[in-house]
């Protein structure tokens, strides 16, 4: 086998649409993999569509074609040599030609595509051009077709089978992407090739790893070439060979290694990778004819869904034992595909691991990832939840869809069977959902909708291509009842989604249900400061305001600000100013989503998961993110390590009083005294209590609260504190805008530190969710803790590393140091109200 990659040399033209009059027949040089977008920025032909209103200002890319195209100087083949042109990734509808030739044509961004170019070959220089076509026209011409079908926006993304958020999303940037989204390159080779290659490994009671190794073999096609061939396939202590006689396209390899190091979720264990080789070779041929290799683990993956006292669970057992996932839901890291790196991944992954989370859940409205992504999930313990490619939308059924469809699921499961990480193929996002409850039924008036999508083709395929994984129809989903029966969205049976949270109710509802797997939740919040004024500037050049509109333009959600700032008035009211409001919203945001988790987490075993939309932001914006789009950690991203710790102590209401839960999610007993003190505000001790306590491993312990400490005499003015070992809380009886809190409660001193600083922050009295927005200073400053309650009388530090000179003051005072003492304001009657109505119709 040998490769020629074909990186350079391209030059990408507008050929049709409405194309700018400077730009029309300009020919740009351009680098694959790349897209029309990222061509055009590095020739500095367009502005960044990720700054102020640029989106609207590119809104022409959407309905251009493009033609990308370059030559090519490829020697004749010899004659038992096969010349194939391989493209990766192309986004999305093209015609692809070679010398005039007519290749084929595509629409999938999600497969693969290779064509045999041997006859085509001649002595001079040869041209090859991909002309995609408008992504946007061709869905809607099929629109036409087919007939519409309905979707939560108004573009028909379902009727093409591109990256349904390139459309724009409710946080994303609708930019249509049209290129050659992954590597393109010409292959050579002899005989035969693997065409696809499947392990499948399973591990047996004794701990024998088994691993079934599927060779799928392409010949060459040409004379005198079909002949027997051999599979040798090895990892660690296994070493076997099989013979393909000829005229056969197939080899199955079979592998046993004795006591085979278990792989393990990040936190239960470790992540051994042995490398598993394929080669296929021809009798009398030193080298191989081919050579496919990636590294393994060995485990066992269930979900259990077998029917309980409280309904149907939904729980994630790993070489036996059941996982607590502590879960964020995966976009795109970048909107512009081809700009994503490893280092970039490895980063954000590493963010992930640091925030405690052992699961991501790929969401079927992005893409299938890359390689890179899965390996990295390999190497840190992150189980990975992989939607297919089906999201909030009626998908046809009709051809060439169904087609499309299978195939991308087809190549998309062999390829990623290698990965332990990999532990659920879902079969979509909320389609079930969508098809019970958005007034679908009536305007399909009997039409197609993916139905059989969920429930035969996808689950059919990973039957066949990859048993050993659990397989679910959707999420939400309700196991094993149908849609008429159950509904899909039921918190008691299989996965939930929890949405009247942000869009209609005060985030206490969240305790309303008590779900088996909620594996959708989340609040909205601004991106970092640093992020946010990088990329939003206001339209008159003054300060920004919640309402300007480039801000809103980096708002997608319906009605996001006034969702804002309903949820922000029960709590902490509703700030003027745009410094503090802003500050307010990350801070509503992030509590919003520990209120969520630290109750679902105190339900383990009968709730046994939990996935926050969402971790990661692909472009800056106000969204559901934990991480926004310069990869700069907002608050929300300090909750969710606090809330995900492996050991978590949470005051959860039970049977009308309160419980202490103590959350342990490690391997060893948790044990020792707990302390639980009674205070005013400003620190002085009412009455404390200290109690012998111990839980075991993966569990949960509830004990109830001794009434001195458990009931206060004046609950806007006291706090109660719970400390066992080094972990603490501080719980109140009321929210901030009816506690007494100071205002200005805290004094803070700055010491150099090798690395940068550290910040010992002391309240007068109790000062709540104290956090340092260290990007305000330095942008690559980071602060290793955040919204820290301080009890009255104490001390916290705070470790801010950064390679830059600050003025040490500026890590003393707004708009660095905050609390949410500072932005506490009246309530307002208006919109606690209607906070209050919408409470009570929810329930």
């Amino acid at each position: 086998m040998n490769t020629q990659d074909l990186y350079d040399g391209w030059s990408l033209t507008a050929v049709a649409g409405p194309v700018p009059a400077e730009l029309a027949g300009v020919r740009v040089r351009a680098h694959v993999p790349g897209t029309s977008h990222t061509a055009l920025l590095a020739e500095g032909l367009i502005p960044d569509p990720y700054l102020d209103r640029n989106e609207d200002v590119l809104a022409w890319m959407r309905r251009t074609d493009w033609a990308y195209e370059r030559e090519l100087d490829l020697a004749a083949a010899a004659d038992d040599e096969r010349v194939d042109l391989v493209l990766e990734g192309v986004d999305t509808v093209a015609t692809i030609t070679f010398d005039g030739h007519e290749l084929g044509r595509t629409a999938n961004q999600h497969r693969s595509y290779r064509y045999d170019v041997r006859a085509l070959l001649r002595p001079d220089t040869q041209r090859l051009r991909v002309l995609l076509h408008s992504a946007i026209v061709h869905a809607e011409a099929e629109a036409d077709r087919l007939g519409p079908r309905p979707l939560a926006y108004q573009q028909p993304f379902n009727m093409v089978r591109k990256m349904a958020c390139s459309f724009g999303w409710d946080w994303g940037p609708d930019l249509q992407t049209a290129g050659l989204w992954k590597p393109a390159r010409i292959e050579r080779w002899r005989t035969a090739r693997l065409a696809s290659v499947r392990s499948l490994v399973t591990v047996d009671a004794d701990g024998t790893g088994r691993v079934r190794v599927h060779a799928d073999l392409e010949r060459s096609g040409l004379p005198d070439a079909d002949v027997p061939v051999t599979v040798r396939a090895r990892v660690l202590s296994a070493d076997v060979t099989v013979i393909v006689p000829a005229g056969e396209q197939a080899a199955v390899v079979d592998l046993e290694v004795p006591h085979a190091p278990l792989w393990w979720p990040v936190g239960h264990g470790p992540q051994p990778l042995p490398e598993l080789t394929v080669s296929l070779g021809t009798a009398g041929d030193a080298e191989p004819l081919d050579t496919w290799t990636r590294r393994i683990g060995f485990r066992t993956v269930e979900v259990d869904t077998t029917p309980d006292d409280d309904g149907t669970p939904f729980t994630f057992r790993i070489n036996g034992r059941p996982i607590f996932v502590k879960g964020a839901n995966w976009i795109p890291d970048d909107h512009l595909l081809t700009r994503l790196t490893r280092e970039r991944l490895a980063h954000r992954l590493d963010q992930a691991v640091e925030a405690n989370l052992n699961l991501l859940r790929v969401w079927g409205g992005g893409i299938y990832e890359s390689e890179d992504f899965y390996e990295l999930c390999d190497e840190r313990g992150l189980l990975v939840w992989q939607d297919f490619l089906l999201a909030c939308a009626a998908y046809p059924e009709e051809q060439p869809i169904w087609d499309e469809l299978e195939a991308e699921a087809r190549e998309n499961v062999a390829r990623l069977t290698p990965h332990p990480a990999l532990v659920l193929w879902n079969g979509g996002n909320e389609n079930l959902w969508g098809f019970m409850d958005w007034g679908w039924q009536e305007e399909l008036q009997g039409r197609t909708w993916g139905f059989r999508y969920a429930t035969e083709l996808l689950k059919g395929v990973v039957a066949e291509l990859d048993p050993t994984r659990p397989y679910a129809d959707g999420s939400p989903y309700s196991p094993g009842f149908a849609l008429d029966a159950v509904h899909p969205n039921d918190p008691d049976h299989g996965t939930h989604h929890e949405w009247e949270v942000w869009n209609r109710v005060d985030y206490t509802v969240y305790r309303d249900d008590v779900p088996r797997f909620c594996s959708e939740f989340g609040f909205q919040g601004p991106p970092t400061w640093s992020t946010l004024t990088r990329a939003v500037h206001a339209d008159d050049g003054g300060p920004l305001t919640k309402d300007d509109p480039t801000f809103l333009l980096h708002q997608k959600a319906d009605d996001g600000n006034g969702k804002l700032d309903r949820g922000l008035a029960p709590h902490l009211g509703v700030p003027e100013d745009f410094t503090d409001w802003h500050w307010a919203t990350q801070l509503n945001q992030a509590r919003a989503v520990t209120f969520a988790v630290e109750h679902y987490r105190s339900w383990w075993p009968r709730t046994a998961g939990a996935i926050v939309w969402q971790l990661n932001d692909c472009w800056p914006v106000t969204s559901w993110a934990a991480i926004d789009g310069d990869e700069r950690p907002k608050p929300l991203w300090h909750a969710l390590k606090h809330a995900y710790a492996p050991r978590l102590l949470t005051v959860q209401p039970r049977d009308g009083r309160e419980m202490l839960a103590v959350v342990n999610d490690t391997a060893g007993i948790w044990q020792g005294t707990v302390h639980l003190s009674r205070r005013l505000l400003d620190g002085t001790t009412l009455a404390e209590v200290e109690l012998g306590l111990a839980v075991g491993a993966w569990s949960v312990g509830l004990f109830a609260l001794p009434d001195e400490v458990g009931t206060p005499e004046d609950p806007a003015g006291e706090a109660l504190v719970v400390r066992l070992g080094d972990v603490q809380v501080v719980h109140t009886w009321a929210e901030d805008v009816d506690l007494r809190l100071d205002p200005d409660p805290l004094t803070a001193t700055v010491t150099p530190v090798e690395d940068g600083y550290r910040v010992d922050v002391t309240a007068r009295s109790l000062a709540r969710s104290v956090t340092l927005h260290v990007d305000r200073l330095d942008p690559d400053a980071t602060v290793d803790r955040a919204l820290v309650d301080i009890p009255g009388g104490e001390t916290a530090s705070f470790h801010v590393r950064t390679s830059a000179r600050v003025d040490p003051a500026g890590l003393t005072r707004a708009p660095v140091l905050r609390s949410a003492n500072d932005v506490v304001v009246p309530r307002d009657p208006q919109l606690v109200a209607g906070a209050e109505r919408d409470l009570e119709s929810s329930r």
